[in-house]
């Protein structure tokens, strides 16, 4: 009984691992985080290979931010991206990336990266050219900039950001971001549909109970 026992928390313990997430926190200061990522992903004007990268917030001292992605020992630094705040309602406890809608044939674009906590994370802003391709395959505005796109941080603060929308056209930048914010994340029903019934929902449990009844009686004959 003691080695069935073993092996369970084994098990247990093997799916803690497998479950934890794939990012870690490290530095709240400048947002540093650390991310790993299974396949090539999409980033403003380049697509990075499989593996693990840091994610840094250079500056956030005004509506645009300049993130940071450096390699896996924070040595070399890759890549500059300009961002936009993007807000969420609910934050959770990990880091979050959400990614553009992709063909099955091409990499995963990141759309934003939220910080452990945080309500506000960062929207990246994509080349022209390539916004209007994201945008028309998400079917969504996609923020974006004029190129070619400055390599220094403090430049990439000063280039005009538009978005664009799927049909081609650009609207301002405010236009998206205050409707994202109306329809992200929006909260559960706080009660069942007028057509709803609590019958099926009280005969369920009613049946978990006696199946959870019966399972402990046959493991309190077995123990014994």
């Amino acid at each position: 009984m003691v080695s069935k026992w073993s092996r369970v928390g084994f098990c247990v313990l093997v799916m803690m691992i497998m479950t934890l997430p794939n990012a870690v926190m490290a530095d709240e200061s400048n947002k540093a985080t650390k991310v790993t990522f299974n396949e090539p992903v999409e980033v403003p004007g380049l697509v990075l290979a499989p593996g693990t990268y840091w994610f840094t917030l250079a500056d956030d001292s005004s509506d645009r931010n300049v993130v940071e992605i450096w390699n896996a020992d924070r040595t070399r630094l890759i890549k500059i991206v300009l961002a936009i705040p993007d807000y969420r309602l609910k934050p959770t406890g990990k880091t979050v990336i959400h990614f553009e809608e992709r063909p099955s044939d091409a990499p995963e674009a990141i759309h934003s990266w939220f910080y452990p906590g945080d309500n506000y994370g960062q929207e990246f802003v994509y080349p022209k050219s390539r916004a209007t391709q994201l945008a028309k395959q998400t079917n969504r505005p996609v923020l974006s900039t004029p190129e070619p796109t400055p390599v220094e941080a403090q430049e990439i603060k000063q280039a005009p950001v538009k978005a664009v929308t799927p049909s081609g056209d650009e609207v301002e930048v405010t236009e998206v971001i205050a409707t994202e914010q109306v329809t992200s994340d929006p909260e559960p029903p706080s009660s069942l549909p007028k057509t709803g019934s609590y019958l099926p929902l009280a005969g369920l449990t009613g049946l978990l109970a006696l199946g959870c009844s019966f399972t402990l009686r046959a493991a309190a004959r077995r123990i014994s």
